[in-house]
């Protein structure tokens, strides 16, 4: 069966099929590894997640590269600011290494958390040092790179089109309405390479320019070149990386190759919270253990991905999350009872669920499509084995553990009862732990107990 996904480059749903063989060769953009992931951002690697279930579904192999960006990521894409990991290591005075070692290992147990298939291949920044310092010489070498006092930048007036991702055309844009005007650069939109380090920066390395440390968008196309080739199949991410590091990384491999790295390019959209934007500024950035820490499962927030494309906005909601877990209980209910039945049912109904499943996820992951032949399934009113194991056969992509038991001590939880737990969950944070004993006390006495362990909060009617 055809297989089609939708291609950001190309702006176009086009049919799938490998560059060399059975083997699908995939690059995702992993985290920059500073601080907890989002929802938001799990969102993205769901997406991912479904992709590689899916390859696999079809009988593909996979070799499959994740980097983990622990140096080179700075606040502001005008090549400016400091570098995240070593702001948030002054913050908790702990080294870099030690910040990004820490919230490494918290990012992959949300990906055990969420069921999220592993690539093959997950590979550190600092790492590949030596790599991206010869990268950036061969961009010299072929004159698309240039050296000033600060940097090696890469000229973008060099390529034939940049912006191919985003659309973006440079002759319309003044200089300083989206980048830092640097008097060095020969033009506005180039973009740091290599950053020759102050002294007093922390995270740095020698080279042929000095004690410097690696640009964010350099890695990518480093280690997708070395461990996919020049030109692999895939490249996914969110969709927030498309006009700046994804423009970037192609504008490198195509100055240092020759190559488009990627024939795909497959972007997820952003999650939104309550209808509108996840910011800190509001206080609405939900983590994986603030599902767990309301008595949901995390495998809930993966089902309720699975409501809507991955090429459209998800709305999150605790409501919504609350629908997700009856539904994935449902769907565990749905098939004990089918393991338990003892019908039969003719194998061209079988085959016939199993063709309208494939379609679904073989036309651009198309999830909400699948999960409705997955809710026939469930329906159907001849319990049988057979249906069973078809469940079972399409959690293979689905990934929610549908023969685990349900746990009962999931609880329905008024939205007065969440808001006390959000404003004890920031005086935590805060620090404030006299207000977080009243808030304690106050959902005591509304029927509520709260035990603070070292997996965060959990919460129990009394």
């Amino acid at each position: 069966m055809k297989i089609f996904f939708y291609n950001t480059l190309t702006k176009s749903k086009e049919e799938f099929k490998p560059l060399e063989g059975n083997e699908v060769r995939i690059y995702t953009c992993g985290p920059t590894v500073y601080k907890d992931a989002s929802i938001g951002n799990m969102k993205s690697y769901i997406f991912m997640d479904t992709l590689r279930r899916t390859l696999k579904y079809n009988g593909y192999t996979l070799k499959h590269a994740m980097n983990i960006t622990d140096v080179g990521h700075l606040v502001s894409d005008g090549d400016d600011g400091e570098d995240k990991i070593i702001i948030a290591a002054e913050k908790e005075k702990k080294t870099p290494l030690e910040i990004a070692k820490f919230y490494t290992e918290k990012f992959l147990e949300d990906f055990d958390r969420l069921n999220i298939d592993r690539p093959e291949i997950i590979c550190k920044a600092t790492d590949h040092i030596k790599e991206m310092e010869e990268f950036v010489q061969k961009l010299l070498d072929n004159g698309y790179a240039y050296e000033t006092s600060t940097a090696i930048y890469f000229d973008v007036s060099k390529l034939d089109k940049y912006g191919i991702l985003s659309g973006i055309d440079l002759r319309n844009q003044r200089a300083g309405a989206r980048v830092e005007i640097d008097e060095e650069k020969r033009n506005p939109y180039d973009f740091a390479l290599w950053i020759k380090a102050p002294e007093n920066h922390i995270m740095k390395w020698e080279s042929p320019w000095g004690l410097c440390y690696p640009g964010w968008h350099i890695e990518c196309s480093t280690m997708s070149n070395k461990y996919l080739g020049k030109v692999f199949d895939i490249h996914t991410g969110g969709i927030d990386l498309v006009p700046t590091h994804h423009e970037n990384e192609i504008a490198q491999s195509k100055g240092c190759t020759g190559e488009i790295p990627a024939r795909f390019w497959m972007h997820c959209e952003f999650l939104l919270i309550d209808g509108g934007k996840m910011s800190k500024s509001l206080g609405n950035v939900y983590l994986v253990q603030d599902i767990i820490d309301r008595g949901y499962e995390p495998l809930a927030f993966k089902m309720m991905c699975f409501t809507s494309h991955y090429r459209n906005k998800l709305n999150f909601t605790w409501d919504a999350i609350s629908s997700s877990q009856n539904a994935l209980n449902r769907l565990r209910e749905g098939y004990k009872k089918h393991n338990e039945g003892n019908e039969k049912v003719d194998e061209s109904t079988i085959e016939e669920y199993k063709t309208k499943f494939k379609e679904a996820i073989n036309d651009d992951l198309n999830m909400p499509v699948a999960m409705s032949v997955v809710w026939d399934v469930v329906k159907n009113p001849n319990k049988s084995k057979q249906l069973a194991n078809l469940l079972l056969d399409f959690d293979r992509v689905l990934g929610v553990d549908i023969e685990k038991e349900n746990e009962q001590k999931h609880i329905e939880i008024p939205s007065e009862i969440n808001e006390l737990l959000e404003k004890r969950k920031q005086a935590r944070e805060n620090k404030d732990w006299s207000l977080s004993d009243r808030i304690r006390d106050e959902l005591k006495e509304k029927g509520y107990i709260v035990k603070d362990t070292k997996e965060g909060m959990t919460i129990e009617r009394i």
